[in-house]
């Protein structure tokens, strides 16, 4: 007798194409409903039952959108301090694929050492303009060479020696270096948060756009994060030293091969890291007055939470994601009340996780495939 082997119908293509494209655009529709539903939901609220604000000191119903701009600036600047820190996580996460935990804490020590260099170089309120915008690119380039080397230093003792550990080793190393910067910092300026001068006047307003004033701390935050978002962007896509960088994140053993020394690019990479925190340092202690030791926890998960939010490994998903969390801090703050803030955030990073795994713009490690 003859056998014949019959085979199962094979499921039709096409009905599974339009299921994932469904889940696609759901995805991204959903993505974009999530992301919105705050800022609509308030921005409907101030139209339809106002805001109250004082005039001459007798309170006045408002029923307008300039309560919304006014969390939508603040949010952006708060943002753009994020950015600066969370690039740093995402182009270490993205070369060696470690969670770096003590970079917010390097961000701290950089609002410290900037702190410190006003004193130095006799930084006051009462300056002229020329002398206090020189005295603070002064400040802001030493500031940068110092959490620079620092992040070097950490790379260099605690985390290349454990280059072939098993994972959970560099991150536990990572938790315990974190511990000795805050250490640092309660030494060296107290366990108790510092107000300092306000040299550039942050909360006076420049001009007003909509009703929303434009405050100088606003500018100064975008005036110092825009040049380097741009210049480290450039660096990365434009230099032999950035295609290093691109390829040894890609593929170390393949990078090396080609003769890439892929240890000194790593190196680079936590400088470069950590000059962005120190930026972000200077700026976070003109633009809120006060430091303290402890600031660089809260900061780093902020910053942290914008780079995977943002797509882990990618600069532009930092910046934005930065951007984003900083607006839903500022509504949540304003809106809510600060205690529910990290909630609000965190609840907003696992929406987004759940719609888009990979991110808002994707991912660019090694273990994306």
């Amino acid at each position: 007798m003859e056998t014949t082997t019959v085979s199962p119908p094979s499921l039709p293509a096409a009905p599974a194409r339009s299921l994932a494209a469904v889940r696609r655009y759901a995805g991204q529709w959903g993505l974009i409903a999530a992301l919105a539903a705050l800022p609509v939901y308030y921005g409907v609220h101030d139209l339809v039952y106002g805001y109250q604000v004082y005039v001459a000191g007798h309170p006045v119903i408002h029923h307008d959108l300039s309560n919304l701009g006014y969390n939508f600036a603040q949010g952006l600047s708060n943002g753009a301090i994020w950015a600066l820190i969370a690039i740093g996580y995402t182009l270490v996460y993205g070369i060696i694929e470690l969670i770096n935990f003590a970079h917010g804490d390097v961000f701290m020590l950089g609002s410290f050492t900037a702190v410190g260099l006003w004193g130095v170089f006799g930084l006051s309120p009462g300056m002229g303009s020329a002398a206090l915008i020189g005295g603070l690119l002064l400040t802001l380039i030493i500031t940068m060479i110092v959490t620079g080397s620092l992040n070097v230093l950490i790379e260099r003792v605690a985390y290349r020696p454990l280059r072939n550990a098993p994972k959970l080793a560099p991150l536990i190393t990572a938790v315990g270096f974190s511990f000795i910067l805050q250490n640092v910092g309660l030494l060296w300026r107290g366990g108790s948060p510092q107000s300092v001068p306000d040299l550039i006047g942050v909360e006076q307003t420049v001009f007003t756009i909509a009703g929303v004033a434009i405050q100088r701390g606003y500018i100064l935050v975008f005036a110092v994060m825009i040049p380097l978002v741009f210049a480290v962007s450039w660096f990365i896509n434009s230099t032999r030293a950035g295609r290093a960088m691109r390829a040894t994140a890609q593929d170390p053993e393949a990078a090396r091969l080609m003769g890439i020394n892929v240890n000194a690019t790593i190196s680079l990479t936590f400088l470069l890291g950590g000059m962005l925190a120190g930026a972000a340092g200077l700026v976070y202690a003109l633009y809120e007055t006060n430091v303290w030791y402890f600031q660089g926890f809260r900061a780093g998960l902020f910053a942290f939470t914008a780079a995977v939010m943002g797509g882990i490994g990618n600069v532009r998903g930092a910046v934005l994601g930065g951007l984003i969390i900083g607006v839903i801090q500022a509504l949540a703050d304003s809106r809510m009340g600060p205690q529910w803030t990290e909630a609000v955030v965190f609840g907003y990073l696992i929406v987004i996780m759940v719609l888009r795994p990979r991110g808002l713009l994707g991912e660019e490690t090694r273990e994306a495939g």
